[in-house]
């Protein structure tokens, strides 16, 4: 399965240019694996949010895989880890 691997790092510095780029290649694949990700801030729930809205409106879904578990606790302090599978 290709999934679209996110950076080691998102922050606000790179987090728009991350979304637009994603944005181009994610409705074509459906993944994103997190893995890789190590430093972060909560911009990288904005960019992930932000495509799981494009491909909801297109009555398309997304998955995110193998968060790390830091950007699971984030997600539950911002009370999206549902909306985002984890």
């Amino acid at each position: 399965m290709m999934a679209f691997l996110l950076p080691k790092t998102v922050t606000q510095e790179n987090a728009l240019l991350l979304e637009k780029e994603g944005l181009s290649v994610v409705p074509t694949i459906n993944t994103v694996d997190c893995s890789a990700l190590q430093d972060f801030d909560s911009t990288v729930l904005t960019v992930l949010l932000s495509w799981q809205k494009k491909l909801a409106a297109n009555h398309q879904k997304i998955a995110f895989i193998q968060p790390p578990e830091k950007l699971k606790v984030l997600a539950g302090v911002y009370g999206v880890s549902e909306l985002l599978g984890f």
